[in-house]
């Protein structure tokens, strides 16, 4: 034997050792950062943020979240929209005119289902930022000529009103942003896996802690004002997308024996009678998957299905109620593929 092959002989163990070793480092290069975990009140809800990172992020995650909140947030005074609501010469950031003008997008997709100048009639409602205790079907009327996203629009970078009373509301999609606010923000230092929830609208990236797809589930729609509720309908393990919910069974109140859902139909005026109880759309950002999760639970499930079938890029979860009031689920064929059985 030469000396050659004794010495690749006597390397042989080492190199053996040193190739399970690469692999095994591969394999776990996932574990070896750990996870932040972050939390905190935000738009009037909470938000919870798990990512892989050495470090702590959270004051830069509350300064995006502060951001997205003086911009968009109603219930802030001194904010972007409260402004333009107020008629004041401002001119709108970067966040304000992004969601404008996805929000100008869906709503012509879903022929008018989701519209932030639906404000004045969610109000009249009790939803809103606003409150009214009774409301009349001469007053309903007169708020519906408010309503109508064709009735405002951007010019030289400023929102311009066909009518002064017009009032803008992004409640319906400013979370899913606020999302994908907090996502952008981890990207940019590089964060290849992460979970961002606010109010249930939830972004996803890479693998969980387990290192695994995340999972998220989706609840059964019972009727839960105070949000104790915990049964879960559906488990889904999904990555790189984001994901919404909208429901009609927390946010709502009787009146004289009739239940009044939060959500209002911009063309009637009146909140929706149809017969979804939920639903939970994924699309590539959160802000898109909110809009649409709203626009589906004005729209009724026949209409949402058709919207879903020339939409490919959206998958969705509509639970509603059958003739018998049986709770049944719709889902997209690619939402099949990525539920837990």
């Amino acid at each position: 034997m030469n000396n050659k092959k004794r010495k690749l002989l006597l390397n042989l163990p080492f190199l053996v050792l040193l190739l399970a070793g690469t692999i095994y480092a591969i394999r776990n290069r996932h574990t070896e950062i750990m996870f932040q975990q972050e939390e905190g009140a935000v738009f009037g809800t909470f938000y919870h943020v798990t990512y892989q990172y050495p470090t702590s992020l959270h004051k830069e995650i509350k300064a995006e979240l502060e951001k997205v909140d003086a911009s968009l947030s109603t219930f802030n005074k001194n904010s972007v929209i409260s402004r333009i609501n107020r008629n004041e010469d401002v001119l709108p950031d970067s966040m304000f005119l992004h969601v404008f003008r996805l929000a100008e997008k869906i709503s012509k997709r879903t022929n008018g289902a989701f519209d932030i100048t639906v404000a004045p009639l969610v109000n009249a409602w009790g939803f809103g930022f606003k409150n009214q205790k009774d409301i009349t079907d001469g007053q309903i009327d007169s708020l519906r000529s408010l309503v109508g996203f064709e009735k405002v629009k951007l010019e030289n970078g400023k929102v311009i009103k066909e009518d002064a009373r017009i009032i803008l509301d992004c409640s319906a999609i400013a979370k899913g942003y606020g999302s994908d606010a907090v996502a952008r923000l981890l990207d940019r230092h590089g964060i290849k896996n992460y979970m961002i929830e606010i109010g249930g609208e939830i972004v996803v990236k890479g693998l969980s802690p387990k290192d695994r797809k995340w999972k998220v589930g989706i609840s059964k729609p019972v009727d839960d004002t105070l949000n104790v509720n915990n049964e879960i309908q559906t488990l889904l393990n999904i990555t790189d997308m984001g994901l919404a919910t909208s429901g009609n069974y927390r946010n709502f109140y009787y009146k004289n024996g009739k239940k009044y859902a939060h959500t209002i139909d911009p063309k009637s005026g009146y909140p929706v009678q149809h017969s979804i109880l939920s639903s939970t759309v994924l699309a590539l950002d959160c802000a898109t998957a909110d809009a649409y999760a709203t626009a589906f639970m004005v729209m009724g499930l026949d209409e949402a299905k058709k919207v879903l079938q020339n939409t490919p890029e959206l998958q969705a979860c509509l639970i509603y109620a059958d003739e018998k009031g049986k709770n049944r689920i719709y889902v997209t064929s690619g939402l099949q593929n990525i539920m837990e059985n």
